[in-house]
């Protein structure tokens, strides 16, 4: 009997959760990065790929003379990062990561989390260890019960030095009922063409957006309430995602084509589904295939979550100058972000406050669609300096990978 054909699949089951418990803090292998080492031209194609063109990102020459003293990647830029670190699995390990426990389940990003503690810089590689951390049986209104699972990805530059802690959740849901409870939802309009006189509006924004930059930022100077200036992306098309992945790679499907992607398809064949013509294809497709986003009740092909989190890093970053330190940020992807939607990226100032950690400034964040619906809201902290003083790096929790995740395993399970 073929996976697909058990009366299990694409069925969440009690069993499916306990499968998916044992789980818990067994290192994952991860397949090899995008990027092996941190140069200009990845970090470039990467920032390009979202729309940013920070020099702090590209330029050698503007690195040298800021305050990190090299070009330094843009913080999302861990995503193109991390070789394997793994330690060597017990057989009865390898039992338990055999297969996925919610196969053949839709599974979509829900949150993800981010904590910084210093920068990647030009010439540095970079480890990393991953392992599941939690999952937890929740009912959603769009999925009816859903399982939330989540991932750390943890990070350390050549040196050891922990780099950053990314805390992403995904919750799987039975296709069938999601098409379901998706019929039940008002239409979205992704055909109207848009005006000249709202494309001018578009324009406009992107003409009008300026970056720190170089200036400090200074602590003194932020008060609660400071709006950050706008950032807007869109309206998005299918080329914006095709640029996307030249920087990003492709995360899920591993890289390759045509040979190298059918021996892939031979070891784990569910991540080819076959298209309308029966030819297998990346299950990613549909971020560009309207009619495979159709086949799974979604009215459109959409960005992926990762698209908006560095959007709202362009936002920070922008604002805050290359002086400061993106400590965190937390953000949930609530909506669908279509192909042909426009996103207007926003940032306001909550709080400040004086801590261990430094100068820090809270910020609450959101991607907002032409329709006035906010698709990924968040929140972030920043390190800013002052007249007197420059910003120190935050502390990590510990000081290796492996203490990283056991502390983050203690964490959730509190």
């Amino acid at each position: 009997m073929s996976e697909d054909s058990r009366p299990t699949f694409g069925v969440l089951t009690d069993e499916a959760f306990e499968r998916s418990r044992e789980r818990i803090g067994i290192p994952d292998r991860v397949s090899t990065p995008h990027n092996l080492e941190v140069t200009a031209d990845g970090t470039r194609h990467f920032a390009f790929g979202y729309g940013d063109d920070n020099p702090l990102w590209h330029d050698a020459e503007h690195g040298k003379n800021s305050r990190w003293g090299s070009l330094i990647a843009p913080p999302n830029f861990i995503y193109t990062m991390g070789e394997n670190t793994a330690r060597p699995l017990t057989s009865e390990e390898k039992q338990v990561l055999k297969g996925d426990p919610f196969a053949g389940l839709g599974s979509y990003q829900a949150v993800m989390e981010f904590e910084w503690f210093r920068p990647l810089q030009v010439g540095d590689r970079c480890k990393q260890l991953k392992a599941q951390v939690g999952v937890a049986d929740k009912t959603s209104s769009f999925g009816g019960r859903t399982a939330h699972v989540t991932h750390d990805f943890l990070f350390a530059n050549g040196a050891g030095e922990i780099v950053a802690l990314q805390r992403g959740t995904w919750i799987n849901a039975e296709r069938h009922t999601s098409r379901e409870r998706a019929k039940d939802k008002a239409p979205v309009d992704v055909s109207t063409p848009y005006t000249s006189e709202q494309l001018a509006e578009i324009d406009a924004a992107y003409d009008a957006e300026t970056r720190r930059g170089a200036e400090p930022r200074y602590w003194e100077d932020v008060q609660v309430g400071d709006e950050l200036q706008q950032r807007v992306k869109g309206p998005l098309t299918v080329t914006d995602v095709v640029v996307w992945h030249v920087g990003w790679g492709m995360q899920l499907t591993p890289p390759g084509s045509f040979g190298i992607s059918r021996g892939i398809r031979r070891k784990v064949p569910g991540l080819y589904p076959a298209n309308t013509r029966n030819i297998p294809d990346t299950v990613q497709r549909l971020h560009w295939e309207p009619e495979r986003a159709r086949e799974l009740g979604i009215p459109m092909s959409y960005d992926y979550g990762a698209m908006r989190e560095t959007w709202l890093t362009h936002l920070i970053t922008d604002w805050m100058g290359d002086d400061a330190w993106l400590w965190k940020l937390s953000c949930q992807h609530r909506k669908f972000n279509y192909i042909g939607d426009t996103s207007w990226i926003r940032g306001t100032v909550v709080d400040k406050q004086q801590t261990e950690a430094g100068h820090e400034v809270h910020l609450e964040v959101r991607v907002e669609n032409q329709r006035g619906e906010v698709t990924t809201p968040g929140t972030a902290v920043v390190l800013l300096p002052t007249r007197d003083q420059v910003v120190s790096l935050p502390k990590p929790p510990a000081d290796t990978l492996e203490a990283m995740l056991q502390h983050d395993i203690d964490r959730l399970a509190q």
